[in-house]
């Protein structure tokens, strides 16, 4: 396995590893058909197996702040490391200055594990709430001529989780972790 720069040309495998990565998670439905642009500065690697992408982490940084926008392991090279080998490369290349790094994540127990066993603590929570077809619309409302949503994708504050749950489906808490990062980790 080789750590290297993302390059314009791993786009194709960059999209199917995260696509199949993501695929067996509560991120499911979180497909991208092209990777995300970066305004700001990023540090974009992947994990290169044999000429073929078996992980990636994209990382966006904002002055002393820094994202995990992506991070993905294929399911064929899942449990060999290539997430925190990723992650320690994306460490070591964040400008002096970053003190800290987060991510966002939902309820998938093993990466909640792989963050917390990185030294991330969990900062804040919110609901994902997908409304389905056969869910009610019932107090959304839409500029006319629209109809009421047939599919919804929600933000609500965690308060109100029972409440949500009983009437929906789908919903998750997503969950901020946060590195605190020391300055000699950066250098």
């Amino acid at each position: 396995m080789i750590i290297r720069d993302y390059d314009d040309d791993d786009e194709a495998g960059w999209l199917r590893c995260r696509l199949l990565s993501f695929f067996d998670t509560a991120y499911y439905d979180d497909v991208k058909v092209e990777r995300t642009p970066f305004v700001l500065d990023a540090i974009r690697l992947v994990a290169d197996v044999d000429g073929v992408i078996a992980g990636l982490i994209d990382i966006e940084v904002d002055g002393a702040a820094a994202t995990i926008d992506s991070i993905a392991v294929h399911p064929d090279h899942r449990r060999a490391g290539l997430a925190t080998a990723l992650l320690r490369e994306g460490l070591a290349r964040l400008p002096a200055g970053v003190t800290t790094l987060d991510a966002w994540t939902r309820e998938d127990e093993a990466a909640l594990r792989w963050y917390t066993a990185n030294g991330f603590t969990e900062e804040y929570r919110y609901l994902h709430v997908y409304k389905g077809y056969h869910e009610p619309d019932d107090g959304f409302t839409t500029p006319p001529p629209l109809s009421a949503p047939v599919i919804a994708f929600c933000h609500a504050p965690i308060e109100h989780e029972a409440e949500l749950r009983a009437r929906y489906h789908r919903v998750y808490v997503c969950r901020q972790f946060v590195l605190q990062i020391s300055p000699a980790s950066t250098d």
